[in-house]
């Protein structure tokens, strides 16, 4: 099988000494989880960041949109043609996932809501319990435990989305339109090291009470490979009925 032309729109460019400076980029974070598997891909980094967006849909077989400490409810140099290129992949049944700040922005494109979560940010390893299945998301789970690192949050879906996934946090944690978008709130692209540093770094912003039992959930296995490999098989499937 030839391999899938992923197209992976980088929503932040980590520039500081104790993150940045010390673990790859989130585009390569992504490719490290595809590259674990039997699949294999060749990738094309949009610097979304910094206003790249793709032009041309069949550039690619693919696209996802990554995370971010961005705020998505913020305006940023790229939020319109972001927005637009959201859209134009529904209209046209590309291939669509993203991932935290990704999965926020398809929402919002799509005509859903994100707001800030009065509960403050959601960190830790958290089990996101699947109530619906797709042909996709093999081999089977009912949950998947991953990384979380999120203020907002999805508060009411697009039109047309079906609700995947909730966590005990997070109502909307995953999402799908179709068969062309797929979505999750977490980070399963995450490792424990990059998440300890992340969460050393940015727990000023964690209540004290809260951050024992943060730093606690990180001793929990987390299933990030698997919905790695869901994506991989949204992919493929995908593709078939893309136009």
């Amino acid at each position: 099988m030839r391999r899938i032309k992923l197209g992976i729109l980088q929503t932040n460019h980590d520039k500081s000494v104790d993150v940045g400076d010390a673990f790859p980029d989130d585009a390569h974070r992504f490719r490290d989880m595809f590259d674990a598997q039997d699949d294999r891909f060749t990738y094309q980094i949009y610097m979304t960041i910094g206003g790249e967006v793709p032009q041309d849909l069949d550039e690619q077989d693919a696209f996802m949109i990554t995370g971010s400490p961005l705020s998505v409810l913020d305006p940023h140099v790229f939020s319109d043609d972001l927005m637009d290129f959201i859209r134009r992949c529904d209209a046209a049944k590309k291939p669509l996932m993203g991932a935290c700040f990704g999965h926020q922005a398809i929402a919002l494109a799509l005509g859903g809501t994100v707001e800030k979560s009065p509960n403050g940010y959601n960190v830790g390893i958290e089990d996101t319990v699947y109530h619906t299945k797709r042909s996709w998301m093999t081999p089977d789970r009912d949950t998947l435990p991953m990384y979380v690192f999120h203020e907002d949050t999805v508060t009411k879906l697009p039109d047309g989305c079906d609700l995947l996934g909730s966590t005990a946090n997070c109502k909307n944690a995953s999402f799908a339109k179709g068969d062309h978008i797929f979505t999750t709130q977490a980070h399963p692209e995450f490792s424990h090291a990059f998440m300890a540093c992340v969460l050393t770094s940015a727990q000023g912003a964690i209540p004290a009470e809260k951050r024992q039992a943060v730093w606690a959930s990180l001793e929990r296995r987390q299933d990030g490979r698997i919905f790695g490999l869901w994506t991989t098989e949204f992919f493929k499937g995908a593709m078939t009925h893309a136009r």
